[in-house]
């Protein structure tokens, strides 16, 4: 995946900027962002501090590892349901 080239903190600085009255095609202009990126940005972060940014990216990690311990328990079970159907 693609690393992005602006931190949480920048980002929701951005969307600050346009809470405060500059318009979205300024800031995409002044940042070097496309619409849809300030968009996508503003549906994720919008209305978020910092620190709500920092605890939703350390949610979205542990879920993700979890979502990976899931699947490979769920590949174990199945791979012994397949020895047990074997045997008998």
């Amino acid at each position: 995946m693609k690393r992005s080239r602006f931190r949480e903190e920048q980002i929701i600085g951005i969307l600050k900027e346009h809470q405060a009255g500059l318009s979205a095609k300024e800031l995409c202009r002044k940042h070097g962002i496309s619409d849809a990126t300030f968009y996508k940005w503003r549906s994720k972060y919008g209305g978020m501090e910092v620190s709500d940014a920092r605890r939703l990216k350390a949610l979205e990690a542990e879920n993700a590892k979890l979502k990976k311990m899931l699947a490979e328990q769920m590949l174990d079970v199945a791979t012994l349901k397949e020895m047990l159907g074997k045997n008998f």
